[in-house]
Formats: C-alpha cells, sequence, structure tokens
C-alpha cells in the first residue's frame, strides 16, 4: 500500500480528533475530500505517511498542530451578500426594530471576512448618524490563518463582483495587492468589527446580549446532538426579540428549540 493512502481506520481517527475538537462530523465518504486536503500539509511537514502524521496529532506536538489540521479540513466558502435575501431583511424588518443606542451582531462563522464587512455596509445604509450609536460587530471564526485574512480586509476582483457597485465606490478602496489590483475595505468598516478565533464547541467569553447573531452554512456539518446545543447556546445570548439566522441548506427542523420561525432560515427569539 502506498504511504500516502489514508486507511479506514487512520481515517476514523482523524475523523473522531476533528469531533471533539471543533463538532464537525465528518461521514463516511469524506475520505478522498480528507486525505487531499492533508497532502499538502503532510508535505510541508516533510512528513511521509498518514501513520506518522497520526503520531504527531498524538504525541507532545499535538498542541501546535491541531489548529493548522482545523484549518485544511474546515471549509471557508463565502462571499459578500451571499444569500442576499438575509441581508434585505436585516435592513428592512429587522434593524428599524431596534430602537435602542445599542446594536450587537455576531458573525459566528466568519471566514475571511465577507459576511461581517456586508452587514457593516447594511448598517451603514440603514442609520443616519450611525456614528453616533454604539454599534459593534463581534466576527469570530476557528480558522486563524481566515481572522488574520478578515482583518486585512483585502480581496480579489472577483470576489466583490456581487457588491453593488455604488457600495463598491462607497466602502472599498482599490489597492495592489501581491502585484494585482484588489480591493480593501475602508477603515470605517474595519473599526466596526471585532475579529477574533473562536470555537463554538468551547466556552464563550462574551456576555451579550445580541440582537442578531448570523450563524449559516456551518451546522450542516455538525450531528443532530450539536447543533441542538449550538442553537440554545444562541437562544441564551441573545436579546429578548433578537434574530437568529442560518443557512438556507440547514433549518432548525428536528432540533428542539424555543424560537420562533418567521422566515427560510430565519428564527427570533
Amino acid at each position: 500500500m502506498n504511504q500516502m493512502d489514508l486507511t479506514d481506520l487512520q481515517f476514523q481517527k482523524i475523523s473522531r480528533i476533528i469531533y471533539d475538537i471543533c463538532g464537525i462530523n465528518l461521514k463516511e465518504g469524506k475520505e478522498a475530500l480528507v486525505r487531499s486536503r492533508l497532502l499538502k500539509r503532510l508535505r510541508t511537514l516533510g512528513v511521509n505517511s498518514f501513520g506518522d502524521y497520526l503520531t504527531l496529532l498524538e504525541g507532545r506536538e499535538a498542541a501546535l498542530e491541531i489548529p493548522h489540521l482545523v484549518d485544511v479540513i474546515t471549509t471557508n466558502k463565502t462571499g459578500f451578500f451571499r444569500e442576499d435575501d438575509h441581508f434585505a431583511f436585516l435592513q428592512t424588518e429587522v434593524l428599524p426594530q431596534i430602537r435602542n443606542n445599542r446594536v450587537r451582531i455576531w458573525s459566528a462563522a466568519c471566514s475571511s471576512g465577507e459576511e461581517p464587512y456586508t452587514m457593516a455596509m447594511v448598517l451603514k445604509e440603514s442609520f443616519t448618524g450611525l456614528d453616533r450609536r454604539d454599534v459593534r460587530i463581534l466576527a469570530t471564526d476557528i480558522s486563524s490563518r481566515m481572522i488574520e485574512r478578515a482583518k486585512k480586509g483585502i480581496y480579489a476582483a472577483d470576489a466583490v463582483r456581487d457588491v453593488p457597485q455604488s457600495y463598491l465606490g462607497r466602502y472599498f478602496l482599490r489597492v495592489r495587492w501581491k502585484d494585482e489590483v484588489c480591493y480593501q475595505i475602508q477603515e470605517s468598516l474595519r473599526s466596526m468589527i471585532a475579529f477574533a478565533r473562536l470555537n463554538l464547541m468551547e466556552p464563550w467569553p462574551m456576555k451579550g446580549p445580541f440582537d442578531v447573531i448570523f450563524c449559516r452554512n456551518v451546522m450542516i456539518y455538525f450531528d443532530r446532538a450539536t447543533q441542538e446545543k449550538l442553537v440554545n447556546r444562541f437562544w441564551d445570548l441573545l436579546a429578548s426579540g433578537g434574530y437568529l439566522f442560518v443557512g438556507h441548506s440547514e433549518g432548525l427542523s428536528g432540533v428542539s428549540h424555543q424560537f420562533r420561525h418567521i422566515r427560510p432560515a430565519i428564527y427570533r427569539k
């Protein structure tokens, strides 16, 4: 057998590590995906087999390697105004209901930052005198690499294709980055957002309450028990009347919760 083949037992061990750390349920049929994503990491480390890699994960260097493993395995597909009906609902229905000077929104799986920056643009467009309000967006992700990318706020031209041209002019600067013409989020938006690494399976340092929580296209990777636990933790952190947005492919059917269903993938406390 080729040393770079991933055996069923090795896949099961890696799956268990990932599940225990971040709740992601790597189902059968994902072996080829896991192998292809890990091969580059093995080459970077100079590790010659998946057996040797598991030895590393189970040894004294595990704490240093685990974050890299999570980075490699987790999916970071995102985009500006992704599932744009959510942002339309946020702008037309949710934000006008917030009468308090204090506004708190959480992007609970922000990836490379497109979601929280979209939130910031919607807030800018929705509130006159926004600078006089106490407005903060918390943006978290399990991937340290994604958080660092998000903080820079620099995006290739094809990444901003779904941003309205008027927004592109108001909220982005054309810059050169790595010999390419790119677009950087202006400081007026970046200053609204606090980026931080957070594993949703671990204790949360923030106390809330939040007016809005987005946790989209994440729970699809969790089993039912993990979904239920997470949804009820969101309930505890939301203000009365607050909104939870999940991905359109997720929904909360089959999950025990107290939320009231408002629209597809939108729930209210």
